[in-house]
């Protein structure tokens, strides 16, 4: 499996999903065996599953040979220990509202002297007790991978500062809320929200940071990727569902007549 960190070393394109309302490793498995698919993220922000499912869908990925991270609003460090201890490859904080808001949440995934996080040796990200402590300390510290939403006026306005921010792996850009923030809602191919990606890119090319971010829209994902996009989300489960729905209904539509 090659993890997140490592393919952002390379200057391959990293296609990931989402999972959120059908958390189940059997979604896991057949987008893998579609093939294409670097991983994918699941969302805790939106949808809350329980400890368990996400234990399973660390699982199914790594079956698949898949990297997986956890969107999290960022109420609490406890969350984001929970989530690594599961197994997953690290976590995405949604809502952030300032350089200063980003440097809390990364604080949160790192121990000391470089964060705050909490030492526990019982999760998978420590090989469940087999990793000595200091070990343990040092791997999580060098391959947990962090990426912070930008989503909000105020991620916007410090994008720059938050890209410099020592710990942060990816910039990702949630364009729907995004575009509620800016006033255009919903308008995908508007200059006001172009302009912002075009900024958050450029601060990203300024510090060596990658970024990615939702692509509602193939027209959206080829301006993406020419703005230097290097994480595209592509579909996610209740899409995926219903495009396939449309079109068997669609390929049947005798049937449907």
């Amino acid at each position: 499996m090659a993890a997140f960190k490592q393919l952002l070393t390379t200057d391959r394109l990293i296609r990931t999903f989402a999972l959120g309302r059908m958390m189940h490793p059997m979604v896991v498995e057949m987008f893998g065996l579609a093939g294409g698919y670097d991983g994918f993220w699941i969302d805790h922000e939106h949808a809350s599953g329980t400890s368990e499912q996400l234990i399973t869908l660390a699982l199914a990925a790594r079956a698949n040979q898949m990297d997986c991270f956890v969107r999290i609003p960022p109420t609490g460090y406890w969350q984001v220990t929970q989530c690594l201890e599961a197994g997953a490859g690290g976590v995405m904080g949604a809502q952030i509202q300032s350089a200063d808001h980003a440097r809390q949440f990364v604080s949160w995934t790192r121990f000391a002297p470089l964060g705050t996080r909490g030492l526990n040796m019982s999760g998978r990200d420590a090989d469940y007790t087999h990793k000595p402590p200091a070990r343990f300390v040092d791997d999580a510290n060098r391959d947990t991978f962090v990426a912070i939403q930008i989503e909000t006026l105020g991620a916007l306005r410090d994008a720059d500062a938050i890209a410099a921010l020592d710990g942060v792996d990816l910039l990702f850009i949630g364009p729907a809320d995004l575009s509620l923030a800016l006033g255009v809602v919903g308008q995908f191919e508007h200059p006001t929200l172009w302009e912002a990606i075009g900024g958050v890119a450029e601060a990203c090319r300024r510090h060596g940071k990658a970024w990615g971010a939702v692509v509602p829209t193939p027209q959206f994902a080829r301006r993406a990727l020419d703005h230097g996009c290097r994480m595209p989300t592509v579909g996610n489960d209740p899409l995926a569902l219903r495009r396939g729905i449309e079109a068997l209904k669609t390929a049947y539509s005798d049937v449907f007549a």
